[in-house]
This record gives C-alpha cells, sequence and structure tokens, in this order.
C-alpha cells in the first residue's frame, strides 16, 4: 500500500514536525569531528560588495523580528558597499492584509531601512512582486521537468490525506510516495496538456549535500532512515496547482535571477536550507552564502508573539520610541560587537558591522529598550535640529491637547506658545526623556502654578531661618537679567554661609528650596530649575511677591 505527503496544494511551505526535528538535527552535525575546522564560522565580511535582500509577505505586518532581519540584511549590504533589495513574496492571496504593502513600506522608510531595489524604486533585476513573476517561475519549473529534477504529481488531496494519516500511525515522516515519479514523460506531459490538476515536485537526492553556514559552520545531514515496507521521499512541492510556485521555488529562483549574495535570516529556515541547496544544484547554481540568527524568545523561552510583545512596528510608533532605539535595539539582539558602547545610531551600526552572530536564540527583555531610547534623546537633544524639535512638538501637542491635564499651563509658562519653555526643560531633562506623557508627569511642576506652594508641603520648622534667608537673598536678584545660573549659585552660597551650620547645614538648605520650588525631594539641578521657571515664579513659590 503506497500513499504520499499531506501537504495540501494550496500550502506551500508546510513541513512536519518529524522533518523539522531531524533536519534540524541534521544541521547541527559537523562533517568531521577529527580537526573541527570545517564546523568553524565564518564571521569575516566579504571582500566585494553584498548583495542582500528582505523578503516579507504581505500576510502581516512589520514586527520586531522581521524588522532585525531586514536590518541585519540592510547593515551588511551598506558595510561593504553593496545593495539591499525589497521583494514582496505576495503569492499567498488569500491570506494577504489590503494595506500590509504600503504599511511595510512605510515602517522599512521610518527605521531608515531604505532599500536600493525593488517596489517604488525599480532597479534592473525586476519586478520585485512574486505576483508579477509567475511566467519566470513556470519557465525554470519546467527545466527542472526537463532535466529530470522535478516531476508532476497528479495525486489528488484526498490520496495525500489518507497517506499521511497511514505514515502518521506507523510513527514516520509524513512523506510522500513517489507514486508519480514513475509516470513516463509522455503521458506526464499529455495529463497537464489536458488540464488535469497537477502540482510539481522536486525530485531531492538520496543524500542533502553539505552546505556552510556562517554562523554555524558546515554542517552534513543525517542520512535518511527508512523502512522495511514503505518508501518515503521529501520532495517539496515547487509549483502548486494553481501555478503560483511555493515558497522553495520562488525563493531560490529569485535570490539568483537578483544576484543575492548573502542570505541572513531565522533559524527557522534552517530545515529548508538543505532542499534549497539541493535546488540550486539541480539548476546548476551556485547558492548564496546563508547566515542563520536564532529566534527572538521571551524570559520563559517562548518565541516572541503578539501575546508577549512581538508587536507590529506601530505599537513602538505609538509609544514614541525613536527610529534610531528601535534600530539600535534591534541590532543588538544576536549581534555582537567590541565597542565600549551599545549605543549606536544607525551611520554607526553600519560602521560597527560584522558577522559575528550569537549562536541560538536571543532572549528579549525591553529594559534595555528605554535604557537606549533616554540616551538617544539625550543625543537629540545635544544635535539639536529636526529630530529635537519633534520631542518637542509632542510634548506642546499633548500638553495644549483639550483634555490635557495641566488646564493652567499658561499661568506658569506666560504665554500661549510653549514650544521655547519646553525645549529648555528637554535640553535640561533629556537624559531622562522617554515618552512626551512620562516627560510631562515627570516635570509636572514646570507647568502647573503651585502658589502658595508650602501650603502642600511637609511643614518646616518655624524656627528656622532658611525662608526668611532664602527670600531675602534671592529676591536681591534684581531683574530677569541678572537672573543667571552664576548670580543663583552665588545667593544660594551666601544663604548657606549666613547661618550657623555653615556648610554642614547645606543639605537643608537644598532641600527646602526643592520642596518649596518643584514639591519632589530630588529631580533635576535646582539651579536649572529656577533658571527655566524664571525669577518671578521662582520667588512666588518662595512665598515673594516679585
Amino acid at each position: 500500500m503506497s500513499f504520499p505527503l499531506i501537504i495540501r496544494p494550496q500550502l506551500p511551505t508546510y513541513t512536519c514536525r518529524s522533518c523539522l526535528i531531524r533536519l534540524s538535527r541534521a544541521s547541527r552535525r559537523p562533517i568531521s569531528s577529527k580537526t573541527g575546522k570545517d564546523q568553524k564560522a565564518n564571521t569575516a565580511l566579504p571582500t566585494s560588495p553584498a548583495r542582500t535582500r528582505f523578503a516579507p509577505s504581505p500576510t502581516g505586518y512589520l514586527h520586531l523580528g522581521s524588522l532585525r532581519t531586514a536590518l541585519f540584511n540592510y547593515l551588511l549590504a551598506k558595510r561593504t558597499g553593496g545593495q539591499f533589495l525589497l521583494r514582496i513574496e505576495d503569492t499567498d492571496q488569500k491570506r494577504t492584509i489590503p494595506d500590509a504593502e504600503q504599511r511595510l513600506f512605510q515602517d522599512l522608510r521610518w527605521a531608515g531601512l531604505q532599500w536600493d531595489e525593488g517596489p517604488e524604486v525599480g532597479g534592473p533585476y525586476g519586478p520585485y512582486k512574486q505576483s508579477e513573476r509567475s511566467l519566470v517561475y513556470k519557465e525554470h519549473a519546467q527545466k527542472l521537468l526537463d532535466s529530470g529534477n522535478a516531476y508532476r504529481c497528479f495525486c489528488s488531496a484526498e490520496r495525500l490525506n489518507a497517506l499521511a494519516e497511514h505514515r502518521h500511525k506507523l510513527g514516520l515522516a509524513t512523506d510522500y510516495d513517489r507514486t508519480c515519479a514513475s509516470i513516463p514523460k509522455e503521458e506526464s506531459d499529455d495529463r497537464a496538456h489536458r488540464g488535469e490538476s497537477h502540482t510539481i515536485r522536486l525530485k531531492v537526492p538520496d543524500q542533502y549535500p553539505t552546505y556552510k553556514d556562517l554562523i554555524y559552520g558546515t554542517f552534513r545531514p543525517l542520512k535518511k532512515r527508512g523502512h522495511v515496507t514503505e518508501s518515503s521521499f521529501e520532495d517539496p512541492i515547487l509549483l502548486k496547482s494553481d501555478g503560483l510556485p511555493t515558497y522553495h521555488l520562488a525563493n531560490v529562483v529569485d535570490d539568483h535571477l537578483m544576484k543575492i549574495t548573502h542570505v541572513i535570516r531565522g533559524s527557522e529556515w534552517m530545515p529548508s536550507t538543505p532542499k534549497h541547496i539541493a535546488m540550486y544544484s539541480a539548476f546548476g547554481w551556485t547558492p548564496p552564502s546563508f547566515a542563520h540568527v536564532g529566534l527572538l524568545v521571551d524570559e520563559k523561552g517562548n518565541k516572541l508573539s503578539k501575546r508577549n510583545f512581538d508587536t507590529d512596528i506601530t505599537a513602538f510608533k505609538e509609544m514614541e520610541i525613536f527610529p534610531e532605539t528601535l534600530t539600535n535595539f534591534a541590532a543588538l539582539l544576536g549581534w555582537s560587537h567590541k565597542e565600549k558602547s551599545d549605543v549606536m545610531d544607525l551611520k554607526t551600526l553600519v560602521d560597527k558591522f560584522t558577522l559575528k552572530f550569537t549562536k541560538g536564540n536571543t532572549t528579549v527583555t525591553f529594559g534595555k529598550m528605554q535604557f537606549l531610547q533616554r540616551k538617544h534623546a539625550l543625543s537629540r537633544a545635544q544635535v539639536g535640529g529636526a529630530k529635537f524639535q519633534e520631542m518637542v512638538t509632542n510634548v506642546a501637542n499633548l500638553l495644549t491637547a483639550p483634555d490635557s491635564p495641566y488646564q493652567d499651563w499658561r499661568k506658569v509658562v506666560g504665554s500661549s506658545f510653549p514650544e521655547e519653555y519646553i525645549a529648555q526643560i528637554i535640553a535640561v531633562d533629556a537624559e531622562n526623556y522617554t515618552n512626551a506623557n512620562e516627560f510631562l508627569y515627570r516635570n509636572a511642576y514646570f507647568f502647573t502654578p503651585l502658589r502658595p506652594f508650602h501650603d502642600a508641603r511637609a511643614p518646616m520648622s518655624t524656627s528656622s531661618d532658611i525662608p526668611m534667608r532664602a527670600q531675602q537673598f534671592l529676591s536681591s536678584i534684581a531683574t530677569e537679567q541678572d537672573w543667571n545660573k552664576e548670580n543663583l549659585m552665588r545667593k544660594v552660597h551666601e544663604i548657606i554661609d549666613g547661618r550657623e551650620q555653615g556648610k554642614a547645614g547645606s543639605k537643608d538648605v537644598y532641600h527646602y528650596l526643592r520642596k518649596m520650588v518643584t514639591g519632589q525631594e530630588e529631580g533635576m539641578r535646582i539651579y536649572d530649575v529656577m533658571l527655566i521657571l524664571g525669577r518671578r515664579e521662582t520667588l512666588a513659590r518662595l512665598g515673594v511677591e516679585a
């Protein structure tokens, strides 16, 4: 009794669990255990320009994991003076999301990953959408038929399912039995010409060839383990019954025709790599270099998903994560470097990029992203320009919104246009900036009239001379023009020196000033606070009518 593989003709990339396990184990077996030389990774950068690609499917939006894949390919291309291509794998029309393609374009550009060739850009090897390349795939499937490296399969879905159930009961992989491989060419051609439904399968070799992964080194797939009465072959489908290609065929053909030299992709594709290498061999082509990076997992070792924060890029935008923060964060997930600091913008990442990736999966914790956000905020404040202005605008929009909790901000700012005032605060407190909402919450005292301020504070000792001295010395700075850091520091030191405790009581002076002016126990430097608030507002909070 013979049956074939449970691959529904419309599902292009199905691989049964036992195949995944077997191929995954195979991909970890070194060629030679004597010297160990062959199993070493090759992390050296290519000596010639690399052509890389990112090939997403518009069946979903760009997520953290897919952004990381695109980023690594982009960095390798730019580091070597090569080209980064974008290719849309849109042959799965039933699962395509209408706006996913445009969202992919927008998100990649937002992250700074502009492609050199691809949709909306063009290039010499287009079209760059698989739905527009159907004839190319049919021609190449025919070449494999003509060379005897592929065959038509006329088996019905019912037969395939029956075979799968039978083999599953025997505890075997649900592979195909090559029933249709023995059909004479003339009969196969005639049945296809008469319109009989069929797929085209790759006739895989008895033993997959070895391949060298840039991360895991050279590997040899395990030898097939057969069954006394059951013969089986993986023979993946290349062309589906509707004439559209599966991932396997389209991927190999496109990478070859578009002259891709390096493919960096997730380790979930490692089981498919032997099939792809076999197909390159069947065509007589040289395959690109492969580098498989580990999966992104949570702290429990589970693959990131929507349930554990592998949300699409829109979510990070809504959190106001800067693009340079997200690319910096994504780059550190599985890539190692020798720099003293992890903080790098896209240009720095390009300049420092190597192929030194960590083996195995990468655990994602988002505390690092918040750290990087603060560091990039500080950089924006130091550099100024459009990116700094974007931060100011976000805070101003939130502050002036109709539902803003800071309705009296004009009484403090003294103007209906708070941008300049906000810019001063961000410039001083940028190292603590994460987003506009948290910034406003942290610095609420800058936007809320708190007079008489001491009423809301823990009562100070009536015998203390600090309030009187603070009012006296600080109000002696007569004009806003004289209200500068140098004069403020001098007056505060006079307050300290004039007390019996002298410098030993300086802590009490600073504590009093901070509590009266901000209402907080800690925060940014008190001199910066008084400078931003200005003379009138600061003295009013100290109980002095300026």
